[in-house]
């Protein structure tokens, strides 16, 4: 077997992933309050809202983003232009697109081909059997965010156990 075929799928770099959510928040939320990167020393949020969204392929992975949840309902608000408080289901949806638009993005940083999945978004945090190979803690205004790349804990697929 040549080595190439023996070599697990390249993984987004840090950086790469803190450019994208960077990226995708002053395009569609504004520039005027940037995400900053404050590493892991940052205060978590108490009440989280969660999105997620799967790579399947020839990488696996899952891409999450915490928000609290004042910062997920201005993200509905800035997001689908509404005034006043967001209905949950709007909140849901902005969530939902922030993450797919940054999971979408990632996914171009993995090896092809690979296909994203649906986002998912829930109250709390997403929790599963994978690693976290990029935990970004970072700050939009005085509101906690947190970008995570999960990889799969074990590498063998059902059809191989």
């Amino acid at each position: 077997m040549s080595a190439v075929l023996d070599e697990a799928p390249a993984l987004p770099a840090a950086a790469d992933v803190l450019a994208i959510a960077e990226e995708v928040v002053a395009t569609y939320l504004g520039a005027d309050e940037p995400l900053l990167e404050v590493g892991p020393g940052a205060p978590a949020a108490a009440a989280v809202v969660s999105g997620s969204v799967g790579v399947t392929g020839t990488a696996r992975a899952t891409v999450t983003v915490e928000l609290d949840e004042a910062a997920a309902g201005r993200v509905a608000v800035l997001m689908l232009g509404l005034d006043g408080i967001p209905a949950p289901e709007d909140v849901a949806d902005a969530v939902g697109e922030l993450v797919n638009m940054i999971g979408g993005n990632v996914k171009s940083l993995l090896p092809e081909p690979s296909v994203l999945s649906l986002p998912v978004v829930t109250a709390g945090r997403v929790l599963g059997a994978a690693d976290p190979v990029v935990d970004l803690h970072c700050l939009w205004g005085p509101h906690p965010v947190r970008v995570t790349v999960h990889v799969p804990t074990s590498t063998t697929s059902p059809q191989e156990s």
